[in-house]
């Protein structure tokens, strides 16, 4: 007895597209060509140009992009801005981490003490910047006089060595909230008994954050590496608002570099510079994505 013949199946419908999802995408679409999209495609055309910003212009060709890697002002801006990525992001990293233990600890007053610690995130950085400039220029140099430290007599902020070093402060003070709380989220999901079953065998404080805690949020930790190394690449209003680059140009950053093309005559030059810049914040930006998304997996 043959089988009894079955329907053919029915074409799937397309489904529709509710018109409130382009009355939302296309003005943002919109929005975001016009205000980002075709200012940066016209900075990488004018890099390949001689423009100092109005007026007429040619074409130069890779003359830009090849001056760049001989420009000693150029050079030293990355440099600084590399090393202060670098060491910005250890010490952010390394201090986040201890309080984010402290915090999601057995405490009391846990609650206080987190609000209190997120205080510096919602703070704009040029308040943040022109507060400890004060401090810097009165209130540490009256501290080195009473304590008699020819250090800390005179501001920081003019011996290039010290000024980087508050620059660094001041820059982690700002940025410790935002990974502290990477860190608390990856913590908190670390489930209790695990902890106690390391206790139970014998395992000290040390030995359980090196073997449980390190392990369990080392994504976090690369997540918060890569966010914090792209962010302080950018280090603009900070830097502003303590020393302006100084003294000297000891603490010019990348950014300040490229907008210092829109006054000084060299748009074009600086634009060449903001397309490497570009680049290097790109490749950042993929790898962040494949990260976080790789932990988004687990």
């Amino acid at each position: 007895m043959s089988p009894p013949a079955q329907d053919p199946p029915r074409p799937r419908r397309k489904r529709r597209v509710d018109p409130t999802f382009y009355l939302f995408l296309i003005p943002t679409l919109l929005v975001f060509t016009l205000a980002v999209t075709v200012p940066a495609v016209m900075g990488i055309v004018y890099s390949f140009t001689n423009s100092i910003g109005f007026g007429d212009f040619e074409f130069v060709g890779l003359n830009n992009y090849l001056a760049l890697f001989s420009d000693p002002s150029i050079l030293s801006a990355y440099a600084f801005t590399l090393g202060f990525s670098l060491v910005t992001v250890l010490l952010v990293n390394a201090l986040s981490l201890a309080l984010a233990i402290g915090l999601t600890a057995k405490i009391k007053f846990k609650a206080a003490l987190r609000a209190v610690y997120v205080v510096p995130m919602v703070v704009s950085g040029i308040i943040i910047a022109y507060v400890f400039q004060f401090l810097f220029y009165n209130s540490l140099p009256a501290l080195g006089e009473a304590l008699g430290s020819k250090v800390l007599s005179a501001s920081i902020l003019t011996k290039p060595d010290l000024a980087r070093t508050g620059i660094v402060v001041v820059t982690a003070w700002q940025a410790i909230p935002s990974s502290m709380l990477v860190f608390m989220a990856g913590l908190l999901a670390i489930p209790g008994d695990i902890y106690e079953a390391a206790s139970i065998d014998g395992a000290s404080a040390w030995q359980r954050f090196r073997g449980i805690t390190l392990p369990l949020i080392a994504g976090y930790l690369m997540i918060n590496t890569i966010i914090g190394f792209k962010n302080f690449l950018n280090a603009y209003d900070i830097i502003v608002g303590l020393t302006d680059g100084g003294p000297g140009t000891a603490t010019y950053s990348i950014a300040m570099r490229i907008f210092s093309g829109f006054d000084g005559g060299d748009y074009a030059y600086q634009m060449a510079n903001a397309t490497v810049f570009f680049a290097i914040a790109v490749v950042l930006a993929l790898l962040q994505l494949r990260l976080t998304r790789g932990k988004a997996a687990l």
